[in-house]
């Protein structure tokens, strides 16, 4: 099987056309083994009972933010080593910087397309 097949990947954001634009993206680069959550905090919930290979997550989110959600998957033993790619509009020198203290394995700016997606992708699980 290849990466493509054996990949699991969790979709967090609250924008519902979010959501789908990154969906579309991962059924466009050939990963189908995906879930999609609205809510960041029932999402820390699922991984932490079920986790994933690498979580997608926008920055800007009510209750947790992306950096956030990294944060506490970081700071779960079961979920330290999930793969994480924040997508934001604004990368902030801040932002960076608080993501690279906290882990993160890359960062796509909006807006995205799914050649770029993959390349963030790739860089953190290897060659799709």
């Amino acid at each position: 099987m290849s990466l493509k097949e054996t990949l699991r990947v969790m979709v967090v954001d609250d924008m519902s056309v979010s959501r789908a634009l990154i969906s579309q993206s991962l059924d466009e680069i050939g990963i189908k083994n995906y879930a999609t959550e609205s809510d960041s905090r029932a999402a820390l919930g699922k991984l932490a009972a079920n986790p994933v290979h690498l979580v997608i997550s926008d920055m800007n989110m009510p209750g947790l933010s992306g950096l956030d959600l990294l944060a506490a998957l970081r700071q779960n033993r079961t979920t330290q080593r999930i793969g994480f790619i924040l997508i934001t509009g604004s990368p902030t020198p801040d932002v960076l910087r608080l993501g690279q203290e906290l882990g993160l394995n890359n960062l796509v700016r909006k807006p995205f397309t799914s050649v770029t997606l993959k390349s963030s992708i790739e860089r953190v699980v290897g060659k799709l």
